[in-house]
């Protein structure tokens, strides 16, 4: 019997090994995903910002930067389990922050191991569970410290030791650290003076503002290091020439506007891929693309066929867009937040989105609810507040607007790119409403998504989640991702 089956190993191995590509034609794979980062604070953005990210403008100048690449949700579970899975939130199960997809699905790791991958870990996790995601190594960002752990420093040597170990065979390196969420804490504040920074034109100066950016440019800077520290490590074991390196911003920081919101600065994402030989040094492309579409795209490039969409995944590879082949990928884009399972948020409270290359429709299905959070009651809007109340109809506007909403928001983003003045109740915009209220229609029910029945099911999908991690511990999101 032992004969027999020795036979067989032997007859199927040289046809599973043809069945691999060619290893010349696969490229190593880094993904970086940094934590609550605003897209327009990447310097190479050309966003109003003052923080410095030297080695990111650096990384878009060997590669591409995307422009049109939107985030489908607006908090750190969902955001990580859409671009590890292919799948939109709702779809999936990982809906609600601290939540897991649905039992069975596939991820990256299962797709790049049939294609003769080895794959790690590194950093944040909040995923699950485990059997879903099934890295070969999970790796602390720092020896010593747990996965989850940060302190604003990225030690390599995990890195490196896990490629010396994959010898020929193709790796890919998933890297999540824990900056720049907040409570800002690493980096050098001293960088940045808070009284000449310049503002986004969404947010209200007032002392409290400058100084929460002041804090926060430290930290985008903190974590621009730690990219540059990867950078060098692909370098010093001689892999930048053959590696894919993509680099995500996740989604908005926690100013109002930005995470938790679906606005732009909540759920637009700096998208930046290097791929020497593959990728034209210094291109730009507009393309609407999602987190989605990363995991198709991955396999693409390491020589496989991506599963098929909308069958399987949502995603569809935007291969041809990085490789400056198309500038069209989506005509629509959209996301979702649900606030079951943030800090100080309310029973349930969803929004609905749906973007094109000018119009955004923002549905919120619980509009005479309160939109509650970690900072609705914190120092920053309080002073927004209190300017509003001192005359200056800017700040009380932003402030009262930031906790209750109206039940559709309709933004010409050409005319008004930060989404300041909802123009819904315009009747010019009449057929404009009625169409991407058509497309997000259509999206939900695709989904599965049921709107606010939808919502009060978040209750149970992040209790499974969390009863699932205290089984194990390893996929325990770090203590900030609460918000």
């Amino acid at each position: 019997m032992k004969r027999i089956l020795t036979f067989l190993v032997m007859l199927t191995a040289p046809a599973i090994a043809a069945d691999l590509p060619k290893p010349e034609t696969r490229p190593n794979i880094v993904i970086f995903i940094a934590d609550d980062l605003s897209w327009h604070d990447v310097a190479c953005f050309g966003g109003p910002t003052d923080a410095k990210t030297p080695h990111l403008d650096r990384l878009a100048r060997e590669g591409i930067k995307l422009t049109g690449f939107f985030s489908p949700a607006s908090v750190c579970a969902p955001v990580r389990q859409a671009l590890l899975t292919g799948l939109y939130p709702v779809r999936s199960g990982a809906y609600p922050n601290h939540s897991h997809v649905k039992p069975g699905t596939k991820s990256l790791p299962h797709y790049l191991r049939t294609l003769g991958y080895r794959s790690a870990c590194i950093g944040k996790t909040h995923f699950g569970p485990p059997s879903c995601f099934p890295f070969d190594k999970m790796l602390p960002l720092k020896p010593g410290k747990s996965a989850d752990a940060g302190d604003g420093d990225m030690d390599t040597r995990g890195m490196e030791q896990f490629i010396r170990e994959s010898g020929p065979q193709p790796f890919c390196l998933y890297i999540a650290t824990n900056e720049p969420h907040a409570p800002w804490t690493k980096g050098n504040r001293a960088a940045y003076d808070p009284a000449t920074l310049k503002l986004p034109p969404y947010l209200v100066d007032t002392p409290v503002t400058r100084r929460a950016l002041a804090a926060y440019y430290a930290e985008v800077t903190c974590m621009d290091a730690q990219v540059g520290a990867v950078l060098q490590m692909l370098e010093q074991t001689g892999h930048a020439p053959d590696t894919l390196v993509m680099f995500f911003s996740e989604q908005g920081s926690s100013v109002p506007q930005g995470k938790w919101t679906c606005y732009d600065p909540g759920i637009r994402v700096a998208a930046i891929a290097r791929w020497p030989g593959r990728i034209k040094p210094g291109s730009e492309n507009s393309a609407l693309v999602q987190y989605v579409d990363v995991l198709p795209t991955l396999l693409e490039a390491a020589g496989g066929q991506p599963p098929a969409a909308p069958a399987e995944i949502d995603g569809r590879s935007f291969l041809n867009v990085m490789l400056g082949k198309t500038d069209r990928h989506r005509e629509y884009v959209f996301a979702q937040h649900t606030a079951r399972g943030i800090i100080n948020g309310p029973a349930a409270y969803g929004t609905r989105a749906v973007r094109d290359t000018r119009w955004k429709l923002i549905v919120n299905l619980e509009p005479e609810a309160e939109f509650r959070n970690a900072i609705s009651n914190g120092p920053l809007l309080q002073s927004w507040r209190e300017k509003g109340e001192a005359g200056d109809a800017f700040a009380r506007a932003q402030a009262a607007r930031y906790t209750k909403r109206p039940a559709v928001e309709l933004y010409d983003l050409q005319n008004d790119p930060w989404e300041l003045t909802n123009v819904a109740a315009n009747p010019d915009n009449a057929a404009v409403m009625a169409r991407l209220r058509a497309q997000l229609k259509a999206w939900m029910q695709q989904q599965g998504d049921e709107g606010d029945k939808t919502e009060r099911a978040a209750n149970e999908h992040q209790g499974a989640a969390r009863a699932s991690q205290a089984a194990s511990p390893g996929t325990t999101p770090h203590s900030n991702a609460n918000q």
